[in-house]
């Protein structure tokens, strides 16, 4: 059974998140596969709850269920329990992304910058902090928030990268204060003063959780790809005019491998 949920972890990664598969090829070998496993887990949920799924609430629960120490089942729960036994994982972080996931099911308006942050938290900071336990820590007082830092980063660079995409499925993950401080528009070319200020708190994230990455007992050269590739969507952005146009800011395949290289 394992098997089987292995073939689909690798096709799931490379399917859906290529950037991340590619740092994935940096990873030790023998913590690969499990860093795949972990990506099923939370990416399978995220979709669940993205594409309102009908048994997404019920994923959901199996797994706050697993996190409080309660009897569950189902592809995930199986797979946290074999992952746990080669792994110290944190409960406590998946009941977290469970959390974040239902402000999603729920369609929780995020008001505030405070409000984005544990948001970005909940469903990407608790994901570095597992990926940390996973790789293991050299200092964990220290090396956890700094994880927690680099997932919330990435997370943030998504809402960036997606905004016209959440706009057309109704969603907005910007923060309204934030919005109406800056204009109170996200189309395409009146979103610059917004861009750029949401673009800086990316970075402070990045320099936070990028400090971090020295810390990890393994996997470093793969998470500081991971990084660099990711941060640069925020350069691309920049490059193509902060929004100027609708669409996705997409950096060249050739010009992540460059910075995953130099760790930029």
């Amino acid at each position: 059974m394992r098997d089987a949920d292995l073939v689909a972890a690798k096709a799931t990664t490379r399917r859906v998140a290529r950037t991340f598969a590619l740092a994935c090829r940096l990873l030790p070998r023998h913590i690969r596969d499990d860093v795949y496993l972990l990506y099923l887990v939370f990416r399978t949920l995220d979709d669940a709850v993205d594409l309102g799924e009908p048994d997404a609430a019920g994923r959901l629960a199996a797994v706050e269920a697993w996190a409080a120490g309660e009897p569950a089942g189902g592809r995930e729960v199986r797979v946290l329990d074999a992952l746990a036994q080669r792994h110290p994982l944190p409960r406590r972080e998946f009941a977290a992304f469970c959390a974040g996931m239902r402000d999603d099911l729920d369609g929780r308006p995020i008001l505030d910058e405070s409000e984005l942050d544990r948001y970005c938290y909940r469903v990407a900071g608790t994901v570095g902090v597992v990926m940390a336990h996973v790789l293991g820590m050299h200092d964990p007082r220290r090396a956890e928030p700094a994880a927690a830092a680099l997932g919330m980063a990435m997370q943030r660079t998504n809402i960036l990268r997606d905004i016209d995409e959440d706009l057309g499925a109704g969603r907005v993950y910007i923060a309204r204060s934030t919005l109406e401080r800056l204009g109170g528009s996200l189309e395409p070319g009146r979103r610059e003063a917004l861009l750029r200020d949401q673009i800086a708190r990316a970075d402070a994230l990045y320099d936070q959780g990028c400090a971090g990455i020295e810390l990890l007992a393994s996997g470093q050269r793969a998470i500081a790809a991971a990084a660099a590739m990711y941060r640069e969507i925020l350069r691309q952005i920049e490059r193509e005019g902060y929004g100027a146009r609708p669409g996705r800011a997409v950096v060249p395949r050739r010009r992540k491998l460059l910075v995953a290289t130099i760790g930029r």
